[in-house]
């Protein structure tokens, strides 16, 4: 795996590298960033949704919790 430089061309990392950034990404702070980012990025696509005339997202139920121990159908 690598990289693309200034002039793009592709270069080439070292096992040592390669395994300091995969430990890097297995590290609770980059879930943290990439949350974050993810986060920038669609406030960033909603806001463009929103300006070009889009409707805003109606809120959903995710999920029902079922009692199954219930005689009275959901």
């Amino acid at each position: 795996m690598g990289y693309i430089d200034r002039t793009g061309g592709e270069i080439m990392q070292t096992n040592e590298f390669e395994s300091a950034f995969g430990a890097f990404l297995d590290r609770h702070e980059y879930d943290d960033a990439e949350n974050a980012l993810f986060s920038i990025v669609r406030a960033a696509f909603a806001a463009g949704w929103l300006a070009a005339g889009g409707e805003p997202p109606q809120p959903e139920r995710i999920f029902q919790l079922l009692d199954l121990l219930s005689k009275e159908p959901p």
